[in-house]
C-alpha cells in the first residue's frame, strides 16, 4: 500500500470537491472555485493519498490581530474517507499542516472541532493538542 501527505495542487480539485462534499454536504463545489482558492494561497490545504488516489483533506488559515503579539493559526477543516480511517493519515495531515504554519511563523495552533467528535478529539490529543473549555456562537446572516 502507497500512502503519503502532501499539499494540495490544482490537480487536486476534482477529489477535493468529492471530499468536501462527503465531510459537509450541501452542493458540490465546482472544482473551478477550488482551483482559484488554492492560486490564491490564502488557506493551506494538503490531501492524503492512498494508492495514488485522494482519500482526504486537511486545511489550515493563519491570521493577524493587534489582540495577540504573534499570528495565530487554525485548522479548521479535516477530513478522511471511511476507508481510509485508522491509517494515520489525519495525524500525517496535522504534522504537515503544522510545518507549513511554522514555515510562516505560527507559534500556536487552534482547531474546533464537535464536542461528541471523540474519534477527532483523539487525534488531536494524540497530536498534542489539548482540549479546552470553550463555547463556540454562530449566527446565520
Amino acid at each position: 500500500m502507497n500512502k503519503q501527505v502532501r499539499l494540495a495542487t490544482v490537480k487536486d480539485a476534482i477529489a477535493l470537491s468529492r471530499l468536501n462534499h462527503q465531510f459537509n454536504g450541501g452542493e458540490k463545489i465546482d472544482p473551478e472555485i477550488i482551483k482559484e482558492c488554492l492560486h490564491a494561497g490564502n488557506e493551506l490545504v494538503v490531501v492524503a493519498v492512498v494508492n495514488e488516489q485522494v482519500v482526504g483533506f486537511a486545511c489550515a488559515q493563519s491570521f493577524q490581530t493587534f489582540c495577540y503579539p504573534s499570528s495565530v493559526g487554525e485548522i479548521t477543516e479535516m477530513y478522511v474517507e471511511e476507508t481510509a480511517r485508522g491509517m494515520g493519515l489525519a495525524s500525517s495531515m496535522i504534522s504537515l499542516l503544522e510545518k507549513e504554519l511554522l514555515h510562516r511563523g505560527i507559534q500556536s495552533i487552534k482547531i474546533i472541532t464537535g464536542k461528541d467528535n471523540d474519534r477527532a478529539i483523539k487525534t488531536y490529543q494524540k497530536s498534542q493538542y489539548l482540549l479546552e473549555d470553550v463555547v463556540v456562537l454562530e449566527k446565520e446572516l
